[in-house]
Parts: C-alpha cells; structure tokens; sequence
C-alpha cells in the first residue's frame, strides 16, 4: 500500500485480530470452528468516520494459518459491519458448513456507510476503499486474494454486483446478491443512493450485465419484497447460468436469514 493508505502496522495496532485466540482454538479443537476477529482503521476514501470490521476465520484441525478464500460481505442501507454475524448469524452457518465438508473461506465484512458502495460528490468512495485498503490489509494477513467471492444485501447487493462488474479487483470467482436494490432506470425516489442521473448511468449495473457473464453469479430476492419484480428483471437478462431464484419472503432478516445457508454453499462452491 502507498504512504497515503492505511499502514499495515496501523491497522495491527488497532486491529485486536485475535490471532492468539485462533492459535489455541485450533491446537485444541477436533472439529472445525470459527474464530471471530475485527478492528478498525481511518479510511482516506472516508476519513469523516472511523472504519469498523469483522472477520469469520475456519479454524480447520490440523492446519494452520489464515490462507483462506475470502468472501467480501457488503452490508445494506443502515447496517454496518457485525450485522452479518450478530443479526444473521453467518459465522454459525459457516461452521455448519465447515461440519458438513464445505470448502472452508474467510467472511469478511467492513463499514461502508450510506453511500451505496461507490465515488460520492462529497468526496468518500466506499468501493475504493475496499479495494486499494481493505482487500489488501488482509491480503497481508495471508488470506487467500486469488479467491473472492463477492456476497451482499440491498444496498450491499447492489454494490457486490457494481464491483464485480467494473473489475476493479482481481481474483473475484463469484458474486452473490440478496435482495439487490437496483433499478433500471433513474428516479427522484432514489436520490439518496446517487447524485444525480449521470452518477446513476456511471453506476448502472444493467447496463453492466454483459460484463458479468464469466462470472458465477447468484441472485435472490423474496416475492414479496418490493424490489422483486426490477430484480427478477434484472436477473433474466444476466448471461450465464444464474443461480439462486425467487421465494416467499420480503426485504428482512427473517428471508435473508432463510437463504443465507444457501449464499454460503454457492459461495463455497466456486472458492474451492
């Protein structure tokens, strides 16, 4: 990273890992767990806030280390790091995972705030800030870059999907969206998530359909959610076969929560 990023020695003095809490649950497990760790950072693409983050680490018998797959979790309007784990549990549907054989991954996930995972006129550029700070502080951790899956909700799926498109970050071998809010074309209604209609068409992700299909993707969305039928429209024309689909449920936990066991195995179907 150059001078202006976020050091790595910065970021491991206020990082807090957990590296040591790692180290003797794997000398003494028999079976697969999942050692939790986090810190934060001041970000230079959003220096107004303190950056707070979460990682789910396997901890596998037998092996040591982080080299990891990583899946990047992007987080929807409102939400922040931790609710991931502390509202939809996906550290404990990781170590089911891991129970069951699943190909063992990271899960990492990093405030981004409100601004829709993209440039800002007001300066602050979320998706830079993954790119060029926090992908490769835990590239320096030894977590596996050649192997990233992309996973997000609403505003966060909407991001997931605006990244893997523009390809800005290599090593990206899929791309999982729940409840994606996206839209075709621009209105006032979603000011909020750009600034203005030439933001919205540097940002569009239909238009950046084509670019998506090398990339395993997977797209969900509730039949009751109010963004569902833009999303199955969306999703009908993405090249590829497109994994995933529609079911009863709204924008809420209680249908993420649902489908998250699934993400999970997709995810870990294409990081292996």
């Amino acid at each position: 990273m150059d001078a202006s990023a976020v050091t790595r020695r910065r970021l491991l003095q206020l990082a807090g890992l957990g590296l040591g809490a790692y180290a003797v649950t794997q000398c003494t497990a028999s079976y697969p767990s999942v050692a939790m760790g986090g810190g934060s950072f001041v970000s230079r693409f959003r220096p107004a806030a303190t950056t707070y983050w979460s990682i789910a680490t396997p901890v596998i018998p037998g092996r040591s280390g982080t080299d990891f797959p990583l899946a990047l979790f992007l987080h929807g309007l409102g939400g922040n790091n931790q609710g991931i784990f502390d509202v939809l549990q996906a550290h404990e549907i990781l170590k089911r995972h891991l129970l069951i054989g699943g190909t063992p991954f990271a899960i990492a996930s990093v405030d981004g705030g409100d601004t829709w995972w993209h440039r800002r006129a007001d300066g602050s550029d979320t998706q830079s800030m993954l790119v060029h700070e926090f992908v490769p502080f835990l590239g320096s951790q030894g977590y596996d870059l050649g192997r990233i899956g992309l996973f997000g909700l609403s505003m966060g799926g909407f991001g997931a999907l605006l990244l893997a498109s523009q390809g800005r970050l290599p090593g990206i071998r899929a791309v999982a969206a729940m409840s994606p809010a996206v839209w075709e074309r621009y209105h006032e209604h979603i000011e909020g998530a750009f600034d203005g209609p030439a933001d919205f068409a540097a940002h569009d992700v239909f238009s950046f359909r084509p670019r998506l299909a090398a990339v395993p993707k997977r797209i969900d969305c509730g039949t009751e959610d109010d963004l569902f039928a833009t999303v199955k429209h969306y999703a009908s024309a993405l090249p590829g076969v497109v994994e995933g689909g529609f079911r009863p449920g709204g924008h809420d936990a209680q249908y993420w929560r649902a489908i998250l066991p699934d993400v999970l195995s997709f995810l870990g179907k294409h990081l292996g």
